[in-house]
């Protein structure tokens, strides 16, 4: 499948702008990963770009979540390693590769990276740097959603804290227009 073919997916099924703002930041991330990792951005790029595809239809049943995306893929091209990776996202399936790892720790990390540009004065990316990260990072009611458990996976990708949140935001902030930030 390529990026276009994804894209095309992704407004098909989501709706909601801001869902579809948030893929764009997890593939961000993940081809930002990939590229620092050595492994293949493209296929981790489609693997961020697409793990929410089934959002709006298995929000009200979150176990479902994941599931219903591997579902409709099937048959679509899409590598097994990709839809490994996005089961693993939502823990329907034990994260094991290095991209299953990396969306894993990816997926809040890109929230938690937004939530610190909405709260900084600028309401930019560009004006969000590690420092800001790291003291909103300690705030336990701050974007309470991002579990930092998770974040802190980043670790089993041989990424130390600060440098797994500066490649997040730089990722971002390459796409910054793109998530009208």
């Amino acid at each position: 499948m390529t990026r276009e073919q994804a894209l095309e997916l992704l407004q098909q099924h989501l709706h909601n702008p801001n869902l579809v703002k948030h893929c764009l930041a997890v593939e961000a991330c993940m081809r930002g990963c990939a590229v620092r990792l050595n492994e293949d951005p493209d296929a981790w790029g489609l693997a961020g770009l697409l793990h929410d595809l089934d959002y709006e239809y298995t929000v009200a049943a979150p176990e479902t979540h994941a599931e219903k995306t591997a579902e409709m893929l099937a048959g679509s091209g899409v590598a097994d390693g990709i839809l490994h990776a996005i089961r693993a996202h939502n823990r329907r399936v034990e994260p094991v590769s290095p991209m299953d790892l990396a969306l894993l720790a990816i997926d809040p990390a890109s929230g938690f990276v937004i939530a610190c540009a909405l709260m900084h004065p600028r309401r930019q990316l560009a004006g969000v740097d590690l420092a800001f990260m790291k003291k909103r990072f300690k705030e336990k009611s701050f974007a309470k959603g991002a579990s930092r458990e998770q974040m802190e996976g980043c670790a089993r990708l041989g990424l130390a804290l600060d440098e797994f949140l500066e490649l997040c935001l730089g990722s971002m902030q390459g796409i910054a227009a793109e998530l009208g930030l």
